[in-house]
């Protein structure tokens, strides 16, 4: 039976570069993408074969990357979109350039980047695509806002990817992890907002300041379960792919209050929302 072969963006941190040590270490092929081969050398070290790669070049350079991808094996089975970062900062302080720029990674890399893979995915008849959501992409938050919609495009994106290449036997996949003690919320990781406005600060510093380094998930016990989850293993428990992977206790406690203040609000507002609608 031949490796399976995974491609992975943002492989040089994170949940990428976890998910990528554990495929290595079941001896699975990897092919890391990141923009700096440098930061990918502690893959390449451990088999992984390294595509230099920033998800917001030209479509056509992202579709080149995926093409030489399949080349080296002939085959992909399981796509991974983890680059992304956030941009934190009020709605005042962040300008539609800094925004732009983070849904050029955070959306349309993912959409890139998926886009060039899914007809390998679809040829074959097999496969998977793991796209990351966030809990961002169950409620909005304030120095975030902007960020959580990006991730909640990446979730209902994911939703209709997965209606799309289902009938040929291609699965998707959205994780949607809660606070975890990578990197991401790092001083050096987060962007800052071009322009700040005091009045948010009055007590000076960054809201993730307290946070980082203090998130209660685990980065490597997240990585497991999501490559457990994808590639049939026990914590699959013998389920299908799930649509949306929700990992992290404080993920899970965020959702369900969201649908139980969703579920309060529509009750609320339902003879309202129905007067609407066309006499019967």
């Amino acid at each position: 039976m031949s490796s399976p072969v995974w491609f992975i963006t943002g492989a040089s941190s994170g949940f990428g570069f976890e998910i990528a040590k554990l495929a290595l270490s079941n001896n699975h092929k990897v092919i890391a993408a990141a923009r700096s081969a440098s930061k990918l050398q502690p893959l390449a070290d451990l088999g992984a074969d390294i595509i230099v790669l920033d998800v917001t070049a030209p479509e056509a350079d992202v579709r080149a990357a995926i093409d030489r991808a399949h080349a080296l094996y002939g085959r992909l089975t399981h796509v991974v979109n983890s680059a992304g970062y956030i941009l934190e900062g009020f709605t005042e302080e962040q300008t539609a350039e800094d925004v732009r720029a983070m849904y050029e990674t955070n959306v349309f890399g993912t959409h890139k980047v998926s886009r060039a893979a899914a007809p390998y995915l679809r040829a074959q008849g097999s496969g998977s695509i793991v796209n990351f959501g966030s809990i961002g992409s169950w409620e909005g938050g304030a120095n975030c806002a902007h960020y959580c919609a990006t991730k909640a495009a990446v979730s209902i994106f994911s939703e209709g990817l997965a209606q799309e290449l289902s009938p040929f036997g291609v699965g998707v996949v959205v994780v949607e992890p809660g606070y975890f003690r990578t990197s991401f919320l790092n001083p050096g990781a987060r962007l800052a907002p071009s322009a700040p406005v005091a009045a948010y600060h009055p007590e000076g510093g960054s809201v993730f300041d307290g946070v980082d380094n203090n998130q209660p998930g685990d980065p490597v016990a997240g990585s497991r379960v999501v490559y457990e989850v994808v590639t049939g293993g026990p914590a699959a428990g013998g389920r299908k792919l799930p649509v949306r992977l929700v990992i992290g206790s404080d993920c899970v406690a965020g959702i369900r209050k969201k649908c139980d203040d969703t579920q309060a609000l529509l009750n609320e507002w339902e003879s309202v929302a129905s007067s609407t609608d066309y006499p019967k």
